[in-house]
């Protein structure tokens, strides 16, 4: 009931803003219909930007920054000064008392996953006053984005997968309970001490802003070195043109922070050839390990085959007891397992007063090292053999067979069935397949592919478990536990 409502209320948002998006489709797809040379602005300000580097409209993400010669590795390629990134705290441009304040409030300041929000104050800030030195990187930015609060509604609908419908939701709830606070906060303010100048903000701009840091800003801290999905104490920026490079696991460039004199004051932001880059390639940076998930909340785009995406589950006790029973085990294995085994499971924080439920499949690890445990130990039932090993070695895919071989083909047997009831959620691959064929809207397209790459993680884990399965039975012996 909890998952219907959170859906609903995120559905209550989308409409409730729908206007919003009808009329963005209809504008230009940037802020301002003619806007300046963000190259040109660039190095009018002191930076650097290679010849070959050109700012192009047909890569496979849209807009992208591409060579249009070979440039050999080392290259430096674009170099931002000190005074050109936009930081929510600057010696030269700091943040109105009001702004700063509205930072301060709640979720702003200590929600790790809305970090972004911050950053997009200063950028809503910047963005209300077309004299602002930042104009020319503003108004060059998109009208809307392509992440999930931009949606329709009937879209988010299609969204499979009970997580991620809850972090999508959770997003929507802040932007709704944010709007009244600014509202509440900036009511009766003067014009001159409006950070806004005036303008009213609604969760529609809040919302832009959002989209527009959680895509575009980049979290730097003083070593000299871009942090991949850093911590709160690494300082967001964003850094005109170096965040039109798109993203890839195999990279070609890299961003490095150089100290002109050694000092934090005068850090130049570069992006350097990390390799050769050929001519027409794209300029390609790594946005870190990150699941679909991470990159179509944050990022609106959904990478084919990705090696790090997972699946999140809750450990249900009902599904892994209809596997083992598809298996050949007696009902009940994991809704009642045995006083020690339920020690076991507390230890793993999968039972007991406050456990954390949360499971993945998929990425590097392909089975949840808790997961795998608990199915372990509960297929046994034999103490004496459990005993012989401690819970991390239990946790590991690595280990072969610690509890024996025919104990280890139970096991992935059951994680394999499980898997299978598991994605009951998505529907056939063929009929995503046969969808697309057919044509669909950039949004439905997308929703589609990352359904495609969800199914595929399930299929990675069962095929992965299938070899070893194999490999397992051809090892078995009448003598194995």
């Amino acid at each position: 009931m909890k998952t219907m409502a959170t859906l609903k209320a995120a559905i209550t948002f989308l409409k409730a803003n729908i206007r919003g998006l009808i009329c963005a489709s209809q504008r230009p797809p940037r802020l301002s219909h003619h806007p300046p040379d963000l190259v040109r602005w660039i190095e009018r300000e002191g930076g650097f930007v290679h010849h070959a580097v050109k700012l192009s409209q047909d890569t496979p993400f849209g807009f992208g920054l591409i060579s249009t010669e070979q440039i050999p590795q080392g290259t430096d390629l674009i170099t931002l000064p000190p005074h050109v990134p936009l930081r929510f705290e600057s010696d030269d441009a700091p943040p109105s008392p009001l702004l700063a304040a509205l930072s301060r409030r709640n979720h702003v300041d200590l929600a790790e996953e809305l970090w972004a929000m911050k950053l997009g104050l200063r950028l809503l800030q910047e963005r209300a006053n077309a004299d602002s030195f930042w104009w020319p990187y503003i108004s060059n930015l998109p009208v809307t984005y392509t992440v999930p609060i931009f949606f329709h509604p009937e879209d988010i609908e299609n969204l499979p997968l009970k997580p991620f419908q809850y972090q999508f939701d959770e997003r929507c709830r802040f932007l709704l309970h944010f709007e009244e606070e600014v509202r509440e906060t900036l009511e009766g303010v003067q014009a001159s001490d409006h950070p806004f100048r005036g303008q009213d903000v609604n969760a529609s701009d809040l919302r832009w802003a959002l989209s527009a840091v959680s895509t575009r800003a980049f979290r730097l801290h003083g070593n000299r070195k871009v942090v991949q999905g850093g911590s709160s104490d690494h300082v967001p920026m964003m850094l005109p043109l170096i965040d039109m490079c798109n993203h890839s696991f195999s990279p070609n460039v890299k961003i490095i922070q150089d100290q002109d004199d050694g000092s934090d004051s005068n850090t130049l932001v570069k992006v350097v050839a990390e390799t050769q880059v050929k001519e027409n390639d794209q300029l390609l940076l790594n946005y870190g390990c990150l699941s679909n998930d991470s990159f179509l909340l944050d990022y609106g785009f959904v990478v084919e085959s990705n090696p790090y995406d997972t699946i999140e589950l809750n450990y249900d006790e009902g599904l892994l007891d209809a596997a083992s029973l598809a298996v050949g085990f007696a009902s009940g294995k994991f809704s009642s397992p045995a006083p020690w085994q339920h020690q076991l499971l507390s230890q793993l924080n999968l039972a007991g007063k406050m456990p954390n439920l949360k499971v993945t499949l998929g990425g590097q690890e392909t089975v949840d090292g808790r997961l795998l445990a608990a199915i372990r130990i509960l297929l046994s039932g034999e103490l004496v053999e459990v005993e012989k090993h401690d819970l991390e070695a239990l946790k590991s895919l690595s280990s072969v067979a610690p509890l024996g071989i025919a104990n280890e083909i139970a096991t992935f047997q059951t994680v394999m069935v499980f898997c299978v009831l598991a994605n009951v959620v998505l529907s056939r691959l063929e009929d995503h397949e046969a969808i697309l064929k057919q044509g669909v809207s950039d949004t439905a397209e997308l929703i589609i592919k990352y359904r495609i790459q969800k199914k595929s993680v399930f299929s990675g884990v069962i095929e992965d478990l299938r070899r070893r399965v194999k490999l397992l039975s051809a090892q078995e012996t009448p003598n194995a536990s």
